[in-house]
């Protein structure tokens, strides 16, 4: 997973609440086995030309700011991929689904929650500037900045800030203690030979 420390680019408002997985990647209009997640994304809603994604200011993203729920309706973690595809790395949103809130994590996606005034304060920022000039979302530093206002500061659970500055998954967080295991392991052979055997006969039929 790449790591996430800081990006700069085009924040999308797309002030909607229940932003959902089907509405973001519809996987039902692409059912090949190597798809093009970039094509996938927001696929219904650009078929109208006045889409906001359709605007050639938006044709490359960072950051999307959103409402409640974003992320809402079914499991699937594609919608994360085709975010990501089209170069987006951080949803600033009023609430996130669980699942899609953690998918996102997954993949060194930032969903990143502002306090009522900062978000209000941020999305109007984001709004007047239209896709001209960047912002600048800072994980090391725990801090936006861009056209419009001060640097705004936030919070996020530090245990999400260290895997995604350091890019791990459950796997990656797992090999963090991979000595730690190796140990258990030595410790169980040493004391249950018997558990050992049983493995081997296993992986020998």
């Amino acid at each position: 997973m790449t790591p996430f420390l800081t990006i700069t680019g085009v924040a999308l408002p797309l002030l909607q609440d229940d932003v959902n997985t089907d509405q973001i990647a519809p996987q039902q209009m692409d059912r090949s086995l190597n798809p093009d997640y970039s094509v996938m994304l927001f696929r219904r809603q650009r078929s109208d030309k006045g889409f906001i994604l359709n605007r050639p200011q938006y044709r490359s993203v960072a950051t999307v700011v959103s409402g409640r729920n974003f992320g809402c309706g079914s499991a699937r973690e594609t919608a994360v991929w085709a975010l990501m595809a089209w170069g987006i790395r951080c949803i600033v949103a009023k609430s996130f689904a669980d699942i899609f809130r953690e998918n996102a994590l997954q993949n060194g996606v930032l969903p990143l929650e502002l306090g009522a005034d900062a978000h209000d304060a941020f999305e109007q920022r984001v709004v007047a500037a239209d896709g001209a000039a960047p912002f600048t979302v800072d994980l090391v530093a725990q801090k936006i900045s861009g056209p419009g206002g001060p640097d705004i500061a936030f919070e996020i659970a530090p245990a999400d800030r260290m895997r995604l500055i350091e890019g791990l998954d459950d796997i990656g967080l797992s090999l963090k203690h991979s000595a730690d295991i190796a140990a258990w392991e030595q410790r169980t052979a040493a004391s249950q030979p018997w558990l050992q055997s049983l493995r081997d006969h296993r992986l020998d039929r």
